[in-house]
C-alpha cells in the first residue's frame, strides 16, 4: 500500500489493504511486542512510575492554563541568548519564515533531524518547491525519504520496513552491493549523510521541550544527527508546536524519565542536546544563527474547549501506538496522517478538520490500553468518544438513514420495557433452538444476514454471540437467591487458582 494513494477520509478501505499485507503484520507485529517488553522492563527501573506519571500530568496542566504566559517567558528569554523568535499561525505561514530564512542567505542545501512538525506541515516538500535540497539525517527518516513514503509511526518511521526491503533499497538508491548485515547498510547510510552534512548551509531540527525560564530547547536523540544538524551548519531553524513549551527546568527531570523509557524502553537517549541561543565565542559550538519558529496550527483551537485541551499534554513518545491492537494490525499509513495510532486518531481530526478525518476516532476498541500507557495520562478514549459524539451530531453530521432510525427505535423500547424485553428474549432463544444455533451468529453461518440483510455487514468481520440460554434473572430465581452465602476463604489460604497462577476462570 503506498502512503501516497491513502487519505484519513478512506481509513476503513486502507485498513483492509492493510490487513491483507502479511509482510507489513508481521513486521508491525515483531517491533510493537518488542518495544512493549523493553517499555516494562524500563519502567521497572522507577520506584513510583505513577506517581511521575501524575506529577507530568499536574504539569502539563498547569502550563496549558497559562500557555500565553509561559510562551512569551520563552521567547523573551530565547532572544535575550541570542535566538530569534518566530510566531507561525499556521503551516503554511511557518514554511514561509523557514523558506524566507533560507532563501535570504542563499541556502541550497539543508540537513533535517527528526521532527513531526516538519511533517505535519509538509516542509520538505515546500523548501523543494523553493529549490533547497531538504535531506533527512534521522536513518528511519533516511530511509522513507529514499523510498518516496510518509512515517508510519510516530518514533520509529520506518517500522514498517523489514530488513530485506530496506537492503534492496539501499542497493537500488545508494549503489551499494548486497547485503543483509545491519553494520553494513548503517555504515552506508552514515557514510552517505557525512558528505550531506558537510554540503549543508543549515540545519532544521524539531523541539521535544522547550524551558521557559531560560528560552533553552532540548531535543532527544541516539543517533548523533541532531547534534550535526543543530551544530554544523551556520543556521539553526528550531520549529517547535506552542505546546511544547514547560516552565521550568526542574520540570525537564520528571519528562527525561518518562519519555525515553515509553518510547523506546530507554532509560535515557543517547543524546541530549539542550541550546540556549547562539555560540558566544569563535571557539564555542553551536550556530552563527538559531532561529525558533513557534507555530500554532490549530492548537490554539484545541486549547480552548476543556475537553480536547488534554491532546497537548502529548510528549509524542509514541507508546499508545505500541499498545493499540488497532495499530498493530494496519501500521501507520493506513490513517493517513502524519499521526496515526490512537493519539493521532484524536491529534488529526482537531488540527486537520473532522470533515477530513471522521473515520480516525472509529479506528478504536477503545479498550483502554492507550491510556492505560500514556505516560501523561491521556484519557484517549474519553476524546475519541467526544470527537465521535461531534461526527455524528455536528452540523455537517449525514443523517440517519430510516432503518437505522427505526433500530434505534425498537432497541429503546425494548430497553425501556423489562416485561416486553424479556417476551422479546425469549422469542430469540426459541429461534436459536428451532435454527440449531449454538455458539455463533453471523458471519459462521450467514443467519444474520438471512434473515435481515442490511444487518449482514455488521457481521461480516466479526461474530454476533448468541442469547445465553438461561437469564441471570432466571438463575437468580431458582438457584441463588436461597442459596447459603460462600464461605470466606481465611487470609493466608490459597485457592487452587492461586497456586497455578491462573484467574480462576
Amino acid at each position: 500500500m503506498s502512503s501516497h494513494s491513502v487519505t484519513s477520509r478512506t481509513f476503513d478501505r486502507n485498513a483492509r489493504a492493510a490487513l491483507a499485507d502479511t509482510q507489513l503484520r508481521g513486521a508491525l507485529r515483531h517491533a510493537t511486542s518488542l518495544f512493549g517488553e523493553r517499555r516494562l522492563a524500563a519502567i521497572g527501573t522507577v520506584d513510583d512510575w505513577e506517581g511521575l506519571r501524575t506529577r507530568a500530568r499536574e504539569i502539563k496542566d498547569r502550563t496549558l492554563a497559562q500557555l500565553d504566559r509561559y510562551l512569551e517567558e520563552f521567547a523573551d528569554n530565547a532572544e535575550r541568548a541570542g535566538a530569534r523568535v518566530h510566531w507561525a499561525r499556521d503551516g503554511e505561514e511557518a514554511c514561509a519564515i523557514i523558506g524566507q530564512i533560507a532563501r535570504e542567505r542563499g541556502v541550497r542545501t539543508v540537513v533535517k533531524s527528526k521532527s513531526m512538525a516538519s511533517e505535519e506541515i509538509h516542509l520538505n516538500a515546500a523548501l523543494a518547491r523553493l529549490g533547497i535540497e531538504p535531506i533527512e539525517t534521522d536513518l528511519g527518516e533516511y530511509i522513507i525519504q529514499l523510498a518516496g513514503e510518509t512515517p508510519s509511526h510516530i518514533v520509529v518511521p520506518a517500522i514498517h520496513k523489514t530488513k530485506r526491503q530496506i537492503a534492496e533499497l539501499f542497493v537500488e538508491k545508494l549503489g551499494i552491493p548486497p547485503s543483509d548485515d545491519v553494520a553494513t547498510l548503517t555504515e552506508a547510510a552514515r557514510a552517505a549523510l557525512r558528505q550531506r552534512f558537510a554540503q549543508a548551509d543549515m540545519g532544521i531540527s524539531g523541539v521535544n521541550f522547550g524551558v521557559a525560564e531560560t528560552g533553552t530547547i532540548l531535543i532527544l536523540e541516539n543517533e548523533g544527527n541532531a547534534r550535526l544538524t543543530t551544530s554544523l551548519p551556520p543556521v539553526h531553524a528550531a520549529l517547535m508546536g506552542i505546546e511544547k513549551v514547560i516552565p521550568s527546568f526542574q520540570d525537564l527531570d520528571v519528562f527525561l524519565k518518562l519519555l525515553p523509557r515509553s518510547g523506546t524502553g530507554q532509560l535515557l537517549t543517547a543524546y541530549q542536546s539542550l541550546i540556549t541561543g547562539t555560540r558566544r565565542a569563535p571557539g564555542d559550538e553551536g550556530p552563527e544563527e538559531l532561529h525558533i519558529v513557534l507555530m500554532d496550527n490549530g492548537r490554539s483551537r484545541v486549547l480552548a474547549h476543556p475537553t480536547t485541551r488534554q491532546s497537548l499534554a502529548c510528549i509524542r513518545c509514541g507508546a499508545c501506538l505500541n499498545a493499540c491492537p488497532v495499530y498493530q494490525q494496519v501500521g501507520g499509513h493506513a490513517y493517513g496522517s502524519v499521526y496515526p495510532g490512537p493519539i493521532g486518531a484524536v491529534i488529526s481530526p482537531q488540527l486537520f478538520g473532522l470533515e477530513n478525518s471522521s473515520q480516525l476516532p472509529y479506528a478504536s476498541s477503545l479498550c483502554g490500553a492507550c491510556r492505560d500507557v500514556c505516560p501523561v495520562k491521556i484519557d484517549i478514549p474519553e476524546l475519541l468518544l467526544h470527537l465521535r459524539s461531534q461526527v455524528v451530531e455536528g452540523d455537517d453530521a449525514p443523517q440517519a438513514k430510516p432503518l437505522e432510525r427505526l433500530s434505534f427505535a425498537a432497541y429503546a423500547t425494548l430497553m425501556e420495557r423489562p416485561a416486553l424485553l424479556r417476551v422479546a428474549t425469549g422469542v430469540g432463544r426459541l429461534a436459536q433452538r428451532l435454527l440449531g444455533i449454538r455458539e455463533r451468529v453471523g458471519k459462521q453461518g450467514g443467519v444474520t444476514a438471512r434473515l435481515a440483510p442490511p444487518l449482514g455487514a455488521w457481521t461480516a468481520w466479526r461474530d454476533l454471540r448468541p442469547l445465553a440460554p438461561r437469564s441471570f434473572r432466571d438463575i437468580w430465581r431458582t438457584e441463588l437467591r436461597d442459596a447459603p452465602p460462600p464461605q470466606r476463604i481465611p487470609a493466608g489460604v490459597a485457592t487452587r487458582a492461586d497456586r497455578s497462577g491462573g484467574d480462576g476462570s
